[in-house]
């Protein structure tokens, strides 16, 4: 059949195809399942649909053997715009994190206010309201000037974007990395909370039902920012500015109270946020899920630009857009809940029983594509790419760290640890955020993990991303299970129960068989910890191509933990709080690992060993030790042991937090070990507790009945030092001022 196109268009063959993006391969499987050459619209359909950043055609085969089950799961891995688990008393959460790399790398501040208006949408679009927003962020050396630039562009784009939106930022991390220099990774997260029968579904179905596109206008902005996030950043990025999207937080608001308010109604059928790929994706993944069609009258969208084509119109990928399916007869109704809002909302189409989805502009069809072939789990292609073990990683795992010198002050090298931008407080990142606003906010600044209160319960939610970077480096399958295990552990120092995980994968090239490797391994172990730790993943997001000419990033799969606060009696957070109290270890004394650490990249200006080894099994049972003991109310503060080991850990512990200082007179864990290496090795599956002397006998019981090692290192001080092992002695004060002042003093150089 040959579709007729008014308005001229350039002819397409597969040059033109190519350019777009497709393979010999996927260009001649696009003319023979439409049985003719592609008008130019139904080519930019077919090149975004099947981009990576759409169709995970490079890593779908991979994800799914993640474990994507579990009795909470409300929808399954995938199927909805987010997961959605059931938490009790009648609210279900929905929560997802994706990635806005590129973008953010070409235009920082709009890229990642853009990333935030998209998860955001992400949420309410299932009927949920956002409650928390957090995010994961990764940057170059501070040394140089555009790491600078692109951090306060992001930070900024983050925090203007959220609090105006009017969602807290309660939780995340901010890394530094030489290999992310040119290409930053930027990952939000947003959590929302629905009662059980109230969510949404991205779906359409029932034939004669019209379609309507609601909320802003459509322009040029963001048109095949798809396939821009399915290519390596290059000189040739700055030309594709226009890829990036421009976001309105005040419009968003809007659209978020007239979409619940739409939803509640009862007369939606389904609904969509237009992210990716913009109108094509959102009309294409609803027609394949209702099994249904759409037919769709471009001329109908309200457009803010003049002389926009159908392939403009079809991937504009303008913000605080959705696609909706009204049933029958209560078009109006509709219409007047998003006019109260002053928002658009107009009939663009109507769905139909044939699985097409066909676009008319000025009087022609511009596109008649079935959906199916478009769509993630459909007909989109699918690769397994080859995968070769790296050839750097028998490099760095013939380290030896007994050749690397102890260094001479142990408490300058502590110091030095708690300024370094990778441990040091992120208060000039977290101070630009709102975490006040809706007032559920139980945990403020720095805990292990953000903690929101269920309103109307006696519930929370913990929710943590995490992810070691240079761990997955230099161990993929071990990164990948630290990655799981650390987000459960800091969830799990709050007083939650680990329930569920998003994902954000940020990976190289996967066309090169090493990086492909990276991912197959990295996703094995989270697969491995996930099972072990009974959280399930609801879905996530796929990053490819993070790379440069120069560099490309660490294999960074960036973990999103949702926790469940089942008393608020148990919330429970990182600083000592009671003089005398005892200092506890939870977990393995540690063999004094340092490989990959922060100790030996900060101090000795070392990348290589191997990532810390972890035994799942026993980690869970530490998780569970120190659950049980907060749970029966005996512990006063808990922190887990991560970067910068067990010296970092505990200083953190006498000063973190609003109006904390107390000193300790600590043991080291195990005297036989190097000083260095016991203080700042970063052994997984260890928790520093403090608790009450009376509470010791009853922790040690709880440790015994789980297998879990114990051992009481000291106790809680008010004479303001930090006394470890007999190799540390330092102020609190003056560990304090290198903590507080050490991002912000590189910052202002």
């Amino acid at each position: 059949m040959t579709v007729p196109v008014k308005t001229p268009e350039p002819d397409v063959d597969f040059d033109l195809a190519l350019k777009h993006g497709l393979t010999r391969e996927e260009y001649d499987r696009v003319v023979s399942i439409l049985g003719r050459t592609p008008t130019y619209t139904e080519l930019g359909i077919f090149s975004v649909m099947w981009s990576e950043h759409c169709s995970y055609k490079n890593s779908i085969a991979v994800l799914k053997t993640l474990p994507r089950e579990g009795s909470r799961l409300l929808v399954g891995a995938g199927e909805e715009n987010a997961g959605l688990v059931d938490v009790g008393g009648g609210f279900a959460v929905a929560f997802k994190i994706e990635s806005h790399n590129h973008p953010s790398a070409v235009e920082p501040y709009q890229g990642a206010a853009t990333g935030v208006g998209g998860i955001m949408r992400d949420i309410f679009t299932m009927g949920a309201r956002p409650i928390a927003a957090l995010n994961s962020l990764r940057f170059g050396s501070l040394d140089n000037e555009r790491t600078k630039f692109l951090l306060r562009g992001v930070v900024k784009g983050i925090g203007d974007y959220g609090n105006s939106f009017g969602v807290p930022t309660v939780a995340g991390e901010v890394c530094f990395e030489p290999c992310y220099q040119e290409n930053p990774l930027v990952n939000a997260m947003a959590v929302g909370i629905v009662k059980h029968g109230r969510w949404a579904s991205a779906i359409a179905k029932g034939a004669g039902n019209p379609v309507m596109i609601v909320g802003s206008s459509t322009g040029r902005d963001g048109i095949h920012g798809a396939t821009f996030a399915s290519e390596e950043i290059s000189e040739e990025s700055e030309a594709k500015r226009p890829s990036v999207q421009v976001g309105d937080p005040f419009t968003e608001k809007l659209l978020l109270e007239a979409t619940l308010e739409a939803i509640r109604s009862g007369f939606l059928v389904g609904i969509q946020d237009m992210g990716a790929a913009g109108l094509t994706c959102s009309s294409t993944e609803m027609s394949a899920k209702g099994k249904s069609g759409m037919r769709i009258n471009l001329d109908r969208v309200p457009a803010r630009e003049t002389g926009m084509s159908a392939y403009e119109l079809m991937l504009s990928e303008s913000q605080e857009r959705m696609l909706v399916v009204v049933k029958k007869g209560h078009e109006e109704e509709v219409r007047e809940i998003f006019a109260k809002w002053d928002l658009h909302a107009e009939i663009i189409g109507v769905v139909t029983d044939e699985p097409r989805v066909v676009v008319e502009y000025e009087g022609s069809v511009v596109a008649d594509v079935p959906a199916e072939p478009l769509v993630l789990g459909g007909g989109a292609p699918v690769y397994i790419r080859e995968a070769i073990r790296p050839e750097y990683l028998n490099e760095v795992e013939a380290f030896d760290p007994a050749g690397v010198p102890e260094a001479g002050d142990l408490n300058s090298v502590l110091l030095r640890l708690l300024g370094t931008p990778n441990i040091a407080s992120k208060r000039w990142v977290y101070e630009q955020y709102d975490h006040m606003v809706r007032t559920n906010n139980l945990v403020l600044a720095e805990g292990d993990a953000g903690v929101i209160l269920i309103k109307g319960t006696n519930k929370a939610l913990a929710m943590k991303t995490d992810c070691n970077g240079r761990y997955v480096y230099l161990s993929p399958h071990t990164g990948g299970m630290s990655a799981v295990a650390e987000a459960a552990r800091n969830v799990v120092c709050t007083g939650a129960l680990p329930i569920a995980v998003t994902n954000c994968l940020n990976f190289g090239n996967p066309y090169d068989p090493e990086i492909y490797w990276q991912f197959r391994e990295a996703v094995r172990g989270m697969g491995d910890a996930c099972r072990a730790l009974d959280t399930p993943v609801t879905g996530g997001n796929v990053s490819f191509y993070n790379g440069s000419p120069t560099a490309t990033v660490y294999p960074t799969p960036v973990i999103g933990m949702l926790g469940l606060v089942e008393d608020l009696a148990h919330v429970t957070t990182v600083p000592f709080r009671h003089e005398g109290d005892a200092v506890v270890l939870l977990g393995p004394p540690g063999s004094g690992h340092i490989g990959g650490s922060e100790y030996l990249a900060t101090i000795h200006e070392i990348v290589s060993g191997t990532a810390p080894p972890i035994d799942i099994n026993r980690e869970k049972a530490v998780q569970g030790a120190c659950l049980d003991a907060i749970r029966d109310g005996i512990v006063q503060s808990a922190h887990d042991v991560s970067d910068g080991g067990l010296a970092v850990a505990v200083a953190e512990c006498c000063f973190v937090g609003p109006d904390s200082s107390f000193g300790v007179t600590a043991d080291l864990p195990d005297e036989s070990l190097r000083p260095d290496r016991a203080l700042f090795g970063e052994d997984q599956s260890r928790i520093i507790v403090s608790v009450a002397p009376s509470g010791v006998e009853q922790l040690r019981k709880i440790c015994e009945t789980r297998d879990v090692s114990f051992k009481v290192l000291g106790k809680v001080t008010r004479d303001d030092r930090i006394r470890i092992g007999g190799r540390i002695d330092v102020g609190v004060e003056e560990a304090k001022q290198a903590y507080y002042s050490g991002l912000e003093e590189y910052l202002s150089e």
